[in-house]
């Protein structure tokens, strides 16, 4: 399995749905039209890095929301991070106490009855926030956050030793949505360039978004170099993957198995 896989420093993560659809609107799809309407990308990123770990692509269900966060955990080698933020989506809760947690059966009490059933217990160290955005006449005209699993005082000491964040939010991997958007045009609001294949859909988006990796500079990752020029740097080398910004046709061609 490569390294990337398990991106060393991410600390940590936000989740997020973009909305995009394909052939057609959902409210003008049949029941059983499954691989048409409505068709969401699940996206984890790592806010200090701008690193896309995982995503999914599918409908807006629970289960793409812990195929995501299941993806995550797996990729992330089961660390468990300092922060998690998301929208108010309710599967999210669910979706991280089942990766994250650990199932507890408790002893039996001896007592008369139906003794009590296993559970699922999370680490007192996991920490996630959700973001609620207010909105009149279509303009956010309030944010309120809200702490879900740990303490406010995780959540502050958190966002302390954060680079990127000083508050909870979701404004990186939201950031990305738009950048998406303008690299796949497939995805732009109100154009005539949806897609019409469900499987092209999803091939485009998984190479719009993990080519970002390494082959888009991102200008607030750009450091300065010993003669103060600017050099620019990928997610992919903020993350310590890679040295150098991909070509797209270096990334095409890279071996997906490395053997020895």
């Amino acid at each position: 399995m490569n390294s990337w896989l398990f991106p060393p420093r991410t600390t940590e993560v936000q989740f997020d749905e973009k909305w995009s659809f394909v052939d057609r609107k959902e409210k003008n799809c049949a029941p059983d039209e499954v691989r048409r309407g409505d068709c969401w990308d699940h996206t984890a990123i790592d806010p200090e890095t701008r690193l896309i770990v995982s995503l999914v692509v599918g409908k807006r269900t629970s289960e793409s929301v812990s195929a995501v966060v299941r993806d995550f955990h797996q990729r992330t080698g089961g660390r468990v991070l300092r922060l998690i933020t998301s929208d108010e989506l309710p599967a999210y809760p669910e979706a991280i106490r089942a990766a994250y947690g650990t199932t507890v059966t408790p002893p039996p009490t001896g007592r008369p009855g139906r003794p009590p059933g296993p559970r699922t217990v999370l680490p007192p160290e996991v920490t996630y926030a959700t973001v609620h955005k207010v909105r009149e006449n279509g303009r956010v005209v309030q944010v309120d956050t809200r702490v879900v699993f740990g303490t406010m005082l995780a959540v502050a000491l958190a966002l302390t030793v954060s680079t990127v964040s000083r508050v909870v939010n979701t404004c990186f991997v939201e950031r990305h949505n738009g950048t998406d958007r303008n690299r796949c045009s497939r995805k732009v609001r109100k154009t005539y360039a949806f897609s019409k294949d469900w499987e092209t859909h999803r091939a485009a988006t998984m190479l719009s978004h993990y080519s970002y990796n390494f082959c888009w500079p991102v200008r607030t990752l750009r450091v300065r170099d010993a003669d103060g020029r600017w050099q620019k740097r990928t997610p992919a080398m903020a993350t310590g993957l890679t040295d150098h910004v991909w070509s797209v046709s270096e990334w095409m061609t890279y071996p997906a198995v490395q053997r020895k």
